[in-house]
């Protein structure tokens, strides 16, 4: 049955209103590059080069080149329409027949197609310019002449066939407008442009970019002449994949009842400590921006980094685990894919069942990343020598010391409980003179930030000390910030032999499990409370050890 249509419920859309509107659909230099990179990937092109010029009055060009199989007038007048017909492979990285006009848009005003899929016949151009749109008001492209500069840029990125792109009137290439056009401050801001563009497309392409990858087909990528190499974010020399095979497979359910199936992996990389500078600098590239997922979307990056609701996102204690997540184009629905391929939704139901998945190795890496920043807290060497010769100096109030028993571990005292009162505690004989009072120490077993223990330079005039447990929260956490602070070690040193003199001074037999159950309970309420306390970073931890080799 044919249904009628009426003229009068026809309701274009403005053109000025709608093509300027365009322009902000969220895209920036990198994914509006990344975009036109897509549409050269599905013509089947080898070689892919980006040009970025500006010229000595400011203007900005970008041109994009590929050796692909071209566009005749026909395919080149759809392919400049907004809305394009849908290609007639699904599995192209171009979608919803926008791109190449949003994307262009969003960084300039005027943009030019020149194209041929054939060496004999003449090169074909059309242009959009939103200014003569905005004009005339009317969906009207331009068919200009193909100058000497974009004949050249054709021949030498392109070459016999193939397809340029041309983006002029660059208004949205910056961020800023320069005072002097062209001059020295622009032209840093341009190579910074195309410093952070090579490393986007490194990442988002590094399938197709490793020669040695054949799930992909293989394309060579050219950024002003620079070859572009890939980054694979999994580093899979040194990293280790953790994920067991049965859990690499997910089923995903569509609407209309069909399922498809993603996969994952899950990579564990080495601590950046366990790494050289040239390793971390261009390999494993260790941070908390890096952490969470790298969704693939054939084969092509269109999120990297974060954990789309699945876990928090801000804790670098996590930064060690990469997850490598694929689907296809039959599961663009699903995950809700949008015009600039950059942004991925999980459903509830999907973000529970990857939770489950994967907590088990979320926790994995946070334990090695703390273990390695243990160790490395560990080598800062952090000094209690001065909170010694004070304590040694003032000689505050604590128990008198009247005999001492290595063998049974036994120590009597005269103290406020009364005479002869015997106590087991720690005895640690030949200690460091300048570690008789406090010591910071790594095989305390119990747990507790600190213990007492009798403690001497040699074998006999033993004093009361304080053991501080290296291990505990409260040390990683708080003393080790603390050591760029002056006093602020000393106050504390001072607080826990304070602590520890106080219970001796006041302990018996009875008592004395009275009182590790509250350094217990302390210790346990210390822990909690910096449960969501960060330690800090290598990076601080150098910075926190070059202040205190200053302040010694």
């Amino acid at each position: 049955m044919t249904k009628s249509v009426d003229p009068n419920l026809t309701n274009l859309p403005d053109p000025s209103r709608l093509i300027f509107g365009l322009r902000d659909t969220g895209y920036d230099f990198n994914t509006a590059a990344a975009d036109i990179i897509d549409n050269s990937i599905a013509a089947a092109a080898k070689h892919i080069n980006i040009q970025i010029d500006l010229e000595q009055d400011g203007r900005k060009f970008v041109y994009f080149g590929d050796d692909g199989h071209g566009l005749g007038p026909t395919d080149l007048f759809d392919a400049m329409r907004y809305g394009a017909a849908r290609r007639a492979n699904l599995k192209s990285l171009g979608k919803f027949g926008l791109g190449l006009k949003t994307a262009s848009s969003s960084i300039c005003l005027k943009f030019a197609l020149i194209s041929r899929k054939d060496a004999s016949a003449p090169l074909d151009k059309l242009t959009w310019d939103l200014e003569h749109v905005q004009d005339i008001n009317r969906w009207e492209m331009l068919r200009e002449p193909i100058t000497q500069t974009e004949q050249h840029y054709f021949n030498e990125l392109c070459g016999v066939v193939g397809t340029l792109v041309v983006w002029s009137k660059c208004d949205r290439l910056l961020s800023k407008d320069y005072e002097e056009p062209g001059g020295a401050a622009e032209r840093r801001a341009v190579t910074g442009r195309i410093d952070k563009l090579r490393d986007h497309v490194a990442l988002v392409f590094h399938r197709y970019l490793n020669s040695a990858d054949k799930s992909y087909p293989n394309v060579e990528i050219s950024i002003n002449d620079k070859p572009v190499d890939y980054w694979n974010p999994f580093y899979p020399e040194r990293a280790e994949q953790v994920l067991p095979e049965h859990a690499r497979k997910l089923t995903v359910q569509l609407e209309d009842g069909s399922t498809h199936t993603a996969t994952m992996n899950a990579w564990i990389l080495p601590h950046s400590k366990d790494l050289t500078n040239e390793e971390n600098e261009t390999k494993a590239k260790i941070s908390s921006r890096a952490q969470g997922f790298y969704i693939h979307r054939e084969g092509r990056i269109i999120h990297h980094g974060g954990w789309l609701g699945v876990f928090r996102s801000d804790d670098p204690h996590y930064s060690l685990l990469r997850v490598e997540f694929d689907f296809d184009h039959k599961l663009d629905d699903a995950f809700k894919i949008d015009v600039k391929k950059s942004r991925v939704l999980f459903d509830p139901a999907l973000e529970d069942g990857l939770r489950k998945i994967l907590t088990p190795f979320w926790h994995e890496a946070d334990k090695r990343y703390r273990r390695k920043n243990k160790e490395i807290a560990d080598s800062a060497a952090l000094s209690h020598a001065s909170s010694n010769l004070t304590i040694g100096k003032v000689s505050p109030k604590a128990a008198a010391v009247v005999g001492v028993d290595t063998k049974t571990q036994e120590v009597t005292v005269n103290n406020n409980r009364g005479s002869g009162i015997k106590l087991h505690i720690p005895i640690n004989n030949n200690v460091n003179p300048s570690a008789v009072y406090i010591e910071a120490v790594d095989n305390i077993t119990s747990g507790h930030v600190w213990e007492p223990a009798m403690r001497s330079a040699g074998e006999q005039g033993h004093h009361i000390g304080v053991r501080i447990n290296k291990h505990h929260d409260f040390y990683q956490k708080i003393y080790l910030r603390a050591s760029a602070l002056g006093d602020a070690v000393e106050g504390i040193d001072f607080l826990l032999w304070a602590f520890a003199a106080a219970e001796q001074n006041n302990s018996d037999v009875e008592l004395a499990n009275i009182f590790e159950d509250i350094r217990e309970e302390i210790s346990s309420n210390l822990r909690k409370l910096l449960k969501d306390t960060p330690a800090p970073t290598p990076e601080e931890i150098e910075e926190l050890k070059t202040a205190i080799d200053g302040i010694e």
